[in-house]
């Protein structure tokens, strides 16, 4: 097998996540500044698949802390969850639907204003990117903090595209997601805060579980929105009133600005 360097792949960038170990921020940091295709780090604020969580506040004030003390002023991308608002409990898997109970937007929305908090009080210079944002709440909260913090916010198509009712039914179980799709009011909501600048780019949060995973125990989370994203960008779009020029910036402009890329 002929391995391919670093240097062949073109635009092509790898997540580094964190934990709250110092030594391992420091590393972070480190690998961060040495090796080009490393585009920032990645938090995940609450529990979703796999076990790179970190859930207590006070270590997530501790990593904002150690990250502002060595100087890192590039993005962290945070998967906004806030643990004691969930209800697995609720989650039945002959109604999948239940996972919108289980997971619901108020864990999001209070986690999103635990991470502007922790940015304001440790002084932390870099990006806050919250990720696959799933209701309107959400993006105004980003919207309004970007008047004191850097800050940007992107969607995944799957929550763009469909709502809670794609779960009803015997497959439903395919379209469960950490955040979970939400009601019409909020994807239609998610749609003109796209049209209105609020949103920063599309992201497709790609999860491609096998179908076993999905419908059976684990019952894991995640979507293949991979494959929805040319037809997405290309058709559906332009079929909710956006421009050429505002699609590019959902998918090139704003993510080169804040990344400082040049591709």
């Amino acid at each position: 097998m002929k391995l391919v360097s670093s240097s062949q792949v073109k635009n092509y960038f790898l997540w580094l996540g964190l934990t709250a170990d110092e030594k391992q921020l420091r590393g972070a940091v480190d690998d961060f500044l040495n090796h080009d295709n490393i585009i920032g780090f990645k938090l995940y604020a609450g529990k979703s698949v796999g076990d790179l969580a970190v859930i207590d506040q006070e270590e997530q004030i501790k990593i904002y802390s150690i990250l502002t003390a060595l100087e890192y002023t590039g993005v962290i991308a945070v998967h906004c969850e806030k643990e004691r608002f969930l209800r697995p409990d609720l989650f039945n898997p002959r109604k999948a639907a239940t996972h919108s109970l289980a997971r619901p937007k108020e864990a999001e929305v209070a986690s999103i204003q635990d991470q502007i908090n922790f940015v304001k009080k440790t002084g932390f210079q870099g990006t806050l990117h919250i990720v696959h944002v799933s209701c309107p709440e959400s993006v105004e909260l980003v919207d309004s903090a970007r008047k004191e913090i850097k800050i940007t916010c992107g969607v995944t198509p799957h929550h763009i595209l469909w709502n809670k009712d794609m779960m009803n039914g015997t497959e439903g179980l395919i379209h469960k997601t950490n955040p979970p799709l939400r009601d019409k009011e909020d994807v239609d909501g998610l749609r003109e805060q796209l049209k209105t600048g609020k949103i920063d780019w599309i992201e497709t949060d790609h999860a491609p579980h096998a179908i076993g995973e999905k419908l059976f125990p684990p019952y894991l989370s995640g979507f293949p929105s991979l494959y929805l994203y040319k037809d997405f960008v290309e058709n559906f779009l332009p079929s909710i009133g956006l421009s050429g020029e505002e699609i590019r910036k959902l998918t090139h402009d704003n993510i080169c600005q804040t990344f400082d890329l040049d591709v």
